[in-house]
C-alpha cells in the first residue's frame, strides 16, 4: 500500500519545523539594535534567548556581551525559553510516534498512531508559536523588553522569523497527520457494525409490551400455517363428531340413463353383408361369351 498523501506531507513538514525551531531557540537573533551614539555607526547588537552578540563590519561577531539592561530577566524571555524547549521535546516525541505510525517499511500504516502523532505535533507547534508571538508583540516596548533610549532602533531579527516559520510548519504537519484518524475511525465503525451484540438488549423506558389476545383463525390458516400440516386436536374432532344433525334427509332422484334407439350393431351387420356381396361379385371372372355384371 502506498503511503497516504497526508502522512507524506506530515513527515516532510515536521522535520523542517523541528530544525527551524531549534535554530531559532539557540541563535541570538530575536531582536536587533542599531544606532548607538557612543559606538561605531556599523555596529549592530543582536539579542537572543541565551546570549547577546555584537557584530561590526570591520570585525567578526563577538558573543557573550554583558547585559546592562537586565534583558534576560524579563518575563517574555523567561517564558520563551521554557516554551521553546518544551516545544522541541514534544516535537521529538511526535516525530517518533509519526515514524512508528506511518511505517514506510510495512504494507499497512497504523492510522491511529499516526493520528495521535499529528495531535502531539500540533500541540508542539502551539507551544512554539505562543512565545514567538508574545515576544514579537512586546519587541518595541522598552518597558517590557529593556533597551537603550532613542536614537537606538529596535527591529525583528532572523531568529524570530525562523521561529514563526517553524511553528507554522509544525502546525501544518500535525494537522496533516491528524487526518489519519479518518480511515481509522471508519474502520472502527465498520467493525462495530459487524460485531454481534455483547448481551441481551435492554428495554428502554419508551418500550411498551402489550399482550394482545390471539385471534381465532380459520382451519386453513390454523392447521396449515408455515407450510406444515398440523392436525387439529382430538377434542375438536370429538366436538365435531358429537354434534347433533338437525333436519331430515332429502330424497335423491335416481341417476338418469340415456339410451340410443338405433341399434348400432344391427347397422354394422347390414353394412358388413352388403360389402361382402359386392366384393364376391367383383371377383367373379368374366368370359367373353357371357356378359359381366358390370355390363348389365
Amino acid at each position: 500500500m502506498r503511503t497516504p498523501v497526508v502522512m507524506t506531507l506530515g513527515m516532510v513538514f515536521t522535520p523542517c519545523g523541528l530544525l527551524l525551531n531549534l535554530i531559532s531557540t539557540l541563535t541570538p537573533g530575536w531582536r536587533q539594535l542599531k544606532g548607538f551614539l557612543d559606538q561605531p555607526v556599523d555596529m549592530v547588537l543582536y539579542q537572543g534567548l541565551w546570549d547577546i552578540c555584537r557584530e561590526q563590519s570591520s570585525r567578526e561577531r563577538q558573543c557573550g556581551q554583558p547585559d546592562p539592561w537586565n534583558y534576560f530577566q524579563t518575563q517574555p524571555v523567561q517564558a520563551a525559553r521554557g516554551l521553546m524547549i518544551t516545544s522541541l521535546a514534544i516535537t521529538a516525541l511526535g516525530l517518533l510516534l509519526a515514524s512508528l505510525g506511518v511505517r514506510c517499511w510495512q504494507d499497512e500504516p497504523h492510522f491511529g498512531l499516526a493520528g495521535l502523532s499529528g495531535i502531539v505535533l500540533f500541540v508542539a507547534g502551539l507551544f512554539s508559536l505562543v512565545p514567538v508571538s508574545w515576544y514579537n508583540h512586546f519587541l518595541g516596548d522598552r518597558n517590557v523588553l529593556p533597551a537603550p533610549d532613542s536614537p537606538v532602533t529596535l527591529q525583528v531579527s532572523y531568529s524570530l522569523v525562523l521561529g514563526y516559520l517553524g511553528s507554522c510548519l509544525l502546525l501544518l504537519g500535525g494537522f496533516s497527520l491528524a487526518l489519519s484518524f479518518a480511515p481509522w475511525c471508519e474502520e472502527r465503525c465498520r467493525r462495530c457494525r459487524k460485531a454481534p451484540p455483547a448481551g441481551p438488549r435492554r428495554s428502554s423506558i419508551s418500550t411498551v409490551y402489550v399482550d394482545w389476545p390471539e385471534p381465532a383463525l380459520t382451519p386453513a390458516i390454523k392447521y396449515y400455517s408455515g407450510g406444515q400440516h398440523r392436525p387439529p386436536p382430538a377434542a375438536e374432532e370429538h366436538r365435531a363428531t358429537s354434534k347433533l344433525k338437525v333436519g331430515f334427509p332429502m330424497p335423491r332422484p335416481p341417476p338418469k340413463a340415456y339410451t340410443n334407439p338405433v341399434d348400432v350393431l344391427e347397422g354394422e351387420e347390414k353394412t358388413a353383408s352388403s360389402q361382402g356381396g359386392s366384393s364376391s361379385r367383383s371377383t367373379r371372372p368374366c368370359h367373353n361369351s357371357l356378359p359381366c355384371d358390370s355390363d348389365l
